[in-house]
């Protein structure tokens, strides 16, 4: 858990970072911001590669939040999909794969742990939201639920290769409300579906 007095640091620098790139992930280079408080951020970190841990453990706790902020006991599961992709979508618009590949690239021991922390998360709360639908009527009762995690999984790792669709042409959020309604369409059933269809135009998803 990030500490209290540090978020709001890690805030700002999370922002430096996506404007300017990781360079800005560096306690030289964010001594020339003046509206960071250096002597406090120094109190919690005490290099780059700790800047960085903290910087990507905020990240992740800004995801896990999603889960923290809503009650989703007994809610429809496509309701669930649509308000998670929906706050990811608004919260995590400015994220350019550009930047995941730098943080690959410069601090891959890092990132890795990441990346598995991340994917372990997302994992479960696909495979719980799996199940829900198939109980519900909601998606194929003739699904892997392994699988389609997976599945999920691999196109959310895609989305983020600057190869496959560089960031200049593809934005995040593009890329990912695409995906999304990929999933949904292929695992629901025909109840679903409908119910998708009536949610997405009432919502205006």
């Amino acid at each position: 858990m990030i500490q209290e007095g540090l978020r709001p640091i890690l805030e700002q620098i999370r922002q430096k970072a996506l404007q300017h790139g990781i360079a800005s992930l560096s306690l030289e280079r964010i001594r020339a911001y003046e509206e960071i408080p250096v002597d406090e951020l120094l109190k919690y970190v005490q290099s780059n590669e700790e800047l960085v841990e903290k910087t990507l453990e905020l990240e992740r706790e800004k995801f896990m939040e999603i889960f923290l902020e809503y009650d989703f006991e007994g809610m429809n599961a496509i309701d669930i999909l649509m308000i998670v992709s929906k706050e990811v979508s608004n919260k995590f618009t400015e994220v350019s794969p550009s930047i995941t590949h730098q943080l690959k690239e410069w601090f891959p021991e890092i990132y890795h742990d990441h990346f598995e922390k991340r994917i372990q998360f997302i994992s479960d709360k696909i495979r719980i939201n799996l199940t829900k639908g198939i109980n519900q009527g909601m998606y194929r009762s003739d699904l892997s639920i392994e699988l389609i995690a997976r599945l999920y999984i691999s196109r959310l790792i895609d989305i983020h290769n600057p190869d496959f669709f560089p960031p200049e042409e593809f934005s995040f959020k593009t890329l990912f409300d695409q995906m999304f309604e990929s999933f949904v369409r292929s695992v629901a059933t025909p109840v679903g579906l409908e119910y998708f269809e009536k949610q997405k135009k009432s919502l205006l998803f």
